[in-house]
């Protein structure tokens, strides 16, 4: 029974720091073995020395990325606040317009909107800087996503709650302030800390405008060495560098706003 709970837990029970610490070495170990087995079957070897060459276009790379980040977070949940709020407004062109938005973004993939809004609609209004272009499309993308979690953290407030708010005298601001506000920063921070992550990840596929970000120097530099392999994988751990602090954080706000649990 002792060795079976080092392998075995309870449903929605901690387990001891130990206990988990061993076992994520374990799956840890296991992984990296199944990756250098298939290694050894295909004959490959990597070499990473030849990085210390491309440092500062590395480093510049990797600042683009941090940069169209956080600019397109930023705006991203403007929109997504407008959005959110559109959708319930009385005025029913609005209403029906951030509907169509949301629709078109969440069902069609980000690589046809960068064209999409790039070479078509970028153009036909001038928008030539590669940057704000692709911190709009973005943003757009996103924007989506954030009305969708703001909206149903919304709808996951109860009418008895306002009902009660009014019971105590409270006004609509004071209704916004004290009742409203704080539930949805709640339900909604673990959520868009979250999108966070995939907004950097996302923001690989402006490469395909010729964005000079992450992902772009990677493949620009494989091109001239042929190092595919080791610069992908070099690739995948910056990201990695980015979104797992994001995905702790995430991971933190969750348990510090479950007050059900």
């Amino acid at each position: 029974m002792k060795i079976q709970k080092l392998w075995m837990a309870e449903r929605n029970k901690k387990v001891s720091p130990v206990v988990a610490v061993m076992n994520f070495l374990l799956v840890c170990i296991i992984l990296i073995l199944v990756f250098w087995l298939s290694l050894r079957r295909i004959h490959t070897t990597f070499d990473f020395s030849f990085l210390g060459e491309f440092q500062i276009r590395i480093r510049d790379g990797f600042l683009m990325t941090v940069y169209l980040s956080l600019a397109s977070l930023i705006l991203s949940l403007l929109i997504g606040i407008g959005s959110a709020a559109g959708q319930n407004s009385r005025f029913l062109p609005i209403r029906y317009l951030c509907y169509i938005y949301v629709k078109f973004i969440r069902g069609t993939p980000l690589i046809m909107q960068i064209y999409l809004f790039f070479y078509i609609v970028g153009t036909a209004w001038g928008i030539e800087n590669r940057f704000l272009a692709g911190v709009i499309i973005l943003s757009i993308f996103e924007g989506a996503y954030i009305a969708e979690i703001i909206r149903g953290s919304l709808l996951s407030i109860s009418d008895s709650q306002l009902e009660a708010a009014k019971a105590v005298g409270f006004n609509g601001k004071q209704t916004v302030r004290y009742v409203i506000l704080p539930q949805l920063v709640a339900r909604t921070l673990p959520a868009l800390t979250g999108q966070f992550a995939s907004i950097i990840k996302d923001s690989s596929l402006l490469s395909m405008i010729a964005v000079i970000e992450l992902t772009q120097t990677m493949r620009e530099i494989s091109a001239t060495n042929f190092k595919l392999f080791e610069c992908y994988l070099f690739l995948g751990g910056l990201y990695l560098c980015l979104t797992l602090p994001i995905s702790f954080v995430s991971e933190r706000l969750e348990r510090r706003f479950d007050y059900e649990n």
